[in-house]
């Protein structure tokens, strides 16, 4: 005789199989510096989290997006600080605390037994420990060259410049996915429109030894630049890792290189579009504390800046510039990286190897802004040396002179950008390498 088998009732219904939830995954960004979280992590962690489902802005997902900055010469300590206002991480591990994440991972919280490590910046060797220390898969993002492939389960290249060094053995782990900065949006560059007018952006730097220098020259070369193009706007992005009464601070008599420049005692003021520095002489500046500042550079005529990231921003962005490194005050240009910086800034050998050491690089730079070291020629003008703000001036009031002229190198700075995409493309690579049961509960 047959047993009648209701499935209302759980006495005779068949055994469903034990519920098991999703297994636990994590997607771990690694970092340096503030120029990378502003370019390539904070584009890629915001498409990750586009793409799928991940904490915190989920909070029952199974995947957790988080961050590791690693120990770096030209980061400012502030990094992790920057990356908390992005509120796209569960978890951010300041760099000081990078050797105790390889020595006891499990000393901050709970980490998924499988993940992927994605290298953003930094020393690439960082995150192949990192990698391997918690046994995740690796993924790294080479801009110029990939240092370990060996030890990489893929490599997404920003060009064939990187690929073809791969060695042929493991070249089938490399992917070309294009230039991060190549996705900037137009609808970001169209989020702030300016007012009318011929604005000119001047980025001093965000790190202490490029600021002390930087702020000083720069509002005197606009004191001097209004002068001779009195129609002339200027704007002035605040980094995220400084702030305006710092940005006021080596503006004044308390930045001992400002006793350098004209007098530039600056003065804050209240403005319909945000704060205002004004200058001793009058030269109003537009503060622009949002970040990133991307809507309002693109609407600049012409940039004037140090080097670093920001040149790889701007030239994304399609803005001409002029970058400038006045080796005038070597004593305060210690912000290199490699093991003779950090010597550098050694007590007993701060000044005289450091001042040495920058004027060696100084005499044999080849070139500094990221468009020509792209490009592999002179795309923007690099002046380096005993410069002065009279000078940079009257070569800014001369390009702005010649709309023609800037808007060729606008045109040589597009062509590097290449095609945007690359941002999508090394998501799809970073989900390639998660678990697969992750993935698909995602």
């Amino acid at each position: 005789m047959g047993v009648s088998v209701n499935p209302e009732d759980p006495r005779t219904s068949p055994a469903a199989a034990p519920f098991s939830p999703p297994e636990q995954a994590a997607i771990v960004l690694v970092c340096n510096g503030p120029g990378e979280l502003a370019t390539w992590v904070r584009p890629l962690a915001q498409r990750l989290h586009r793409d799928l489902p991940l904490r915190p802005l989920q909070p029952q997902a199974s995947i957790g997006l988080q961050l590791v900055l690693v120990p770096c010469p030209n980061a400012t300590g502030s990094e992790h600080q920057v990356a908390e206002r992005m509120q796209l991480f569960e978890r951010i591990l300041p760099a000081r605390r990078f050797w105790w994440l390889l020595l006891r991972p499990r000393r901050h919280g709970p980490w998924p037994r499988r993940g992927v490590v994605v290298f953003l910046g930094g020393d690439q060797f960082w995150t192949v420990l990192l990698s391997a220390r918690l046994g995740y898969r690796h993924l790294t993002y080479a801009e110029w060259v990939a240092r370990w492939p060996r030890w990489n389960d893929r490599i997404a290249a920003m060009g064939p410049a990187a690929a073809d060094q791969i060695a042929p053995r493991w070249r089938s782990r490399c992917r070309v996915v294009g230039d991060l900065m190549a996705d900037l949006s137009e609808a970001a560059r169209a989020e702030r429109p300016l007012a009318n007018g011929e604005w000119v952006a001047l980025m001093p730097g965000s790190k202490r030894a490029k600021l002390q220098v930087g702020m000083p020259f720069l509002l005197d070369t606009a004191d001097r630049l209004a002068a001779l193009r009195p129609g002339c706007r200027f704007l002035l992005p605040v980094a995220p890792t400084t702030s305006v009464p710092e940005l006021l601070a080596y503006a004044g008599s308390a930045n001992p290189i400002a006793a350098h420049y004209a007098p530039t005692e600056a003065r804050l003021e209240a403005g319909p579009d945000g704060p205002v520095l004004c200058t001793a002489a009058g030269t109003r500046i537009l503060l622009v504390e949002q970040q990133p500042a991307h809507g309002v550079l693109s609407q600049c005529a012409l940039a004037l800046t140090t080097v670093g990231a920001n040149t790889a921003e701007l030239g994304a962005l399609g803005v001409p510039m002029i970058v400038l490194v006045p080796t005038q005050h070597l004593q305060v240009m210690q912000a290199w990286d490699g093991g003779l910086g950090i010597l550098a800034r050694l007590p007993l050998l701060r000044w005289l190897l450091g001042a040495a050491m920058t004027a060696w690089r100084m005499r044999h730079h080849g070139f500094l802004a990221w468009p020509n070291i792209s490009a592999g020629r002179a795309v923007v003008p690099e002046r380096v040396g005993t410069i002065n703000p009279a000078e940079i001036a009257a070569e800014a009031a001369d390009w702005l002179a010649q709309p023609k002229r800037l808007e060729g190198m606008r045109d040589d700075l597009r062509s590097l950008r290449g095609q945007p995409g690359a941002v999508a493309s090394l998501a799809a690579m970073v989900r390639e390498l998660l678990p697969a049961a992750a993935a698909d509960a995602a």
